[in-house]
């Protein structure tokens, strides 16, 4: 019993004297270990001796297993130092609940209500009256990929803010691997569009792709366009009340930003909205610009892009850009900006990975590994700092603001 307790108190230590944080990752460690404590004076109050034979096996071999088992959530989403932000002001955040009720969920878990989304905000915290009031901010409206979450570029957000952005990002209800809604209650990605995602090939049917693409994108798009009207609705009357973060925005400088199926989404509110000044696109396709397959081949719009925008790419797909039927709009666009003087910019950063442009490289390398496919050599924190410095240097220059 005294060893349980010694390794008790000293898992206990550890977080009471701050080395490391508590959190999920821990839980199964925590409950083994109280488990075990909790066996240990069960047996030495009923006077139990100690067990030989086949007892070895359940004292030693059974509890390693259990230890190693709890020890991978620890493993796979190791502690981290968030990347600081470089700009002058202090970032706060909240969470909104709104509801488009002009459209009626299509998913089966929406139960044929109407559309609701969960949009998360990171600003300028206002100090003394300065940093966030008069309605004068920039609002950056970013959509996560195929399985993500709104928090996926958090050290994103972060930093567009902390240099006077204001930045919402939008759980795509369904399309997003969870979100929470206004009752609390989990709403889990929805079960046929995982599959659809999964089972995807443009190079196979690009008939049944292009099915896909417009059904992703006409929720997505639709989801976009509802919440920038929201929230420029809202910023009227919130910037009288002084309410944030809607009383700080600006709704006539809107960038919007995206990654992977999120950046298709960004590029087709570029070309619906003529008040959005900017779009980024972080590895992403111009899926909203095909408008049909003819002779076996994707047809694309043939009118420029009609804003400038950013394309950022690692190397899952630099290098089959002129391979991957679904990204032949960004090799043509790729060559066509060698030499010339265009709105469009691109980016490639050498190895990185598709993931590697979101947090989760910082919050499970393991993970970010296995989901990207191949290796990397260029770490989590040095791809995410030339990502905020390349999307700063390009909203500032094309987003105009009243800063």
């Amino acid at each position: 019993m005294a060893v349980r307790l010694a390794e008790c108190a000293a898992v206990a230590a550890l977080f009471i004297c701050r080395v490391t944080d508590w959190g999920f990752r821990y839980y199964g460690l925590a409950l083994i270990l109280i488990a075990q404590l909790a066996a240990s004076v069960w047996r030495a109050v009923r006077g139990g001796g100690a067990r030989t034979g086949g007892g070895v096996v359940r004292r030693v071999v059974v509890p390693l297993v259990l230890l190693a088992v709890a020890a991978i959530p620890a493993i796979v989403f190791p502690q981290y130092e968030p990347i600081p932000v470089t700009g002058e002001y202090k970032v706060a955040n909240t969470v909104y609940h709104f509801v488009d009720h002009s459209r009626i969920e299509t998913y089966s878990g929406g139960g044929g209500g109407p559309r609701a989304l969960a949009v998360e905000f990171w600003y300028p915290e206002a100090v003394g009256g300065a940093g966030g009031d008069g309605g004068e901010r920039p609002l950056i409206v970013f959509s996560h990929g195929a399985f993500g979450i709104r928090s996926s570029n958090e050290t994103l957000f972060r930093e567009l803010a902390s240099h006077g952005y204001v930045v919402c990002s939008i759980d795509h209800t369904y399309q997003c691997l969870y979100t929470r809604a206004r009752d609390g209650k989990i709403r889990w990605m929805d079960s046929g569009y995982a599959r659809e995602i999964r089972s995807e090939d443009a190079k196979k049917d690009k008939l049944a792709s292009l099915e896909l693409y417009r059904k992703w994108m006409g929720i997505r798009v639709a989801d976009i366009d509802f919440v920038i009207d929201e929230v420029a609705a809202r910023a009227g009357a919130g910037a009288e009340a002084g309410d944030q973060p809607f009383g700080m925005v600006d709704p006539s400088h809107i960038g919007v930003m995206g990654h992977s199926l999120g950046g298709s989404a960004a590029l087709g509110i570029g070309r619906l909205r003529d008040d959005v000044d900017a779009v980024v696109a972080l590895e992403a396709p111009f899926l909203c610009d095909i408008v049909a397959v003819r002779d076996g081949a994707f047809e694309f719009l043939s009118s420029d892009y009609p804003v400038p925008v950013l394309n950022i790419y690692s190397d899952s797909s630099w290098d089959h850009l002129d391979e991957w039927p679904q990204y032949e709009e960004n090799a043509r666009l790729l060559a066509a900006a060698d030499g010339a003087d265009t709105s469009v910019y691109n980016l490639h950063i050498a190895g990185a990975g598709h993931l590697t442009f979101t947090d989760l490289s910082l919050s499970s390398p393991i993970l970010t590994r296995i989901l990207n496919g191949h290796a990397t050599s260029i770490s989590a924190r040095e791809c995410l700092d030339l990502i905020n410095r390349e999307c700063l240097a390009f909203l500032d220059r094309c987003v105009q603001t009243a800063r």
